[in-house]
């Protein structure tokens, strides 16, 4: 008889690893998404030289979350894959643009623009790409006997277009409250103007997702409608998150409004999974029915539960010792 649920410690674990990829590196996506509208290229040089030391760490949960992934819940890989294969490119492929671009701009000179563009378009693209994979894994997946059974684009539909878009908004946000954070003088001052419009964005696409959503499934309609008490928690801590922000801008406090964009991202994505749970892979498969062996489970949780500590740890000293300001032709100081 198993003692302990490794499916369910997975899931948790997991979760964990996606929800910190998406606050450590939506942020610097979203200085990609915003890097075209700055206001010259000073302005530039603070914001990439804020995530510079960073950005790449912030990755790790990535390779975190999608190796457990594999490891705990194969059936999970296995549909996704064939499912979003395109959207998984975009994926990768922007991210692998907007790395070259950090690399390569600095010591660009007169091709600087090319690599500016490169930096926006691929962070355009990669938060784009997943925002339409939580928005497919919102609309679920046609699967017959364990496999995907649908077409290459089945994923890409007005539902995840706007759930695409969505998220580069929410990117947005969190970049800009991140130079609010990070920069001084002009470059602060136009962070400070854009985010109250970012917000509202963001808020617009909120509403829009929330009231489809119902539509787009059956199961979360009814989650939705016979655990009002339970689930709208979610939403409603998020709004307040979002009232925080609208608040704290006005007064130009530099740290909550990065503070308060990260509980709504958080408390949308507890919501995300109130609305789903246990389903891996809407609308057929549970967590218990994804995962594999418990003996692959628990050989690989040790060597997990020794790793997850060690990225905190290194983690928390990368922002500890970068957490000054970033200063127009110096860097942090």
């Amino acid at each position: 008889m198993q003692l302990i649920d490794l499916p369910l410690i997975w899931a948790v674990i997991i979760g964990f690893g996606v929800i910190m990829y998406v606050l450590m590196d939506g942020f610097d996506l979203g200085l990609g998404i915003l890097f075209p509208f700055a206001p010259d290229e000073q302005a530039r040089d603070v914001m990439m030289n804020s995530v510079a030391p960073i950005w790449d760490g912030n990755e790790t949960w990535l390779v975190l979350g999608g190796a457990g992934l594999l490891a705990a819940f194969p059936l999970v890989y296995s549909i996704f894959l064939p499912a979003l294969y395109i959207g998984v490119f975009l994926l990768l492929a922007g991210l692998i643009f907007r790395g070259v671009a950090f690399e390569f701009r600095f010591k660009a000179r007169t091709s600087r623009y090319l690599w500016n563009w490169a930096f926006a378009v691929g962070s355009m693209i990669a938060s784009f790409a997943q925002g339409c994979v939580v928005g497919a894994y919102i609309q679920g997946f046609e699967t017959q006997n364990g496999v995907y059974v649908g077409g290459a684009l089945d994923w890409l539909t007005p539902f995840t277009v706007l759930t695409g878009l969505g998220l580069m908004a929410g990117y947005a946000l969190l970049g800009s409250t991140w130079l609010i954070l990070k920069s001084e003088g002009y470059i602060q001052e136009w962070a400070y103007k854009i985010t109250r419009p970012l917000l509202i964005a963001v808020l617009v696409v909120f509403a829009i997702v929330s009231a489809w959503t119902p539509f787009v499934d059956e199961l979360v309609r009814q989650r939705w409608f016979s655990a009002i008490e339970v689930i709208w928690i979610f939403p409603v801590l998020a709004l307040f998150c979002a009232y925080q922000i609208f608040r704290h801008v006005g007064k130009r406090n530099e740290g909550m409004p990065f503070v308060s964009t990260m509980g709504l991202f958080i408390f949308s994505y507890l919501g995300l999974i109130a609305s789903r749970w246990p389903y891996v892979v809407p609308p057929d498969y549970t967590l218990w029915d994804a995962a594999s062996a418990p003996e692959s489970q628990l050989f690989l949780l040790l060597g997990v539960l020794f790793v997850i500590p060690i990225v905190l740890v290194y983690t928390a000293w990368s922002y500890w010792v970068f957490r000054g300001k970033v200063k127009a032709g110096v860097g942090y100081h």
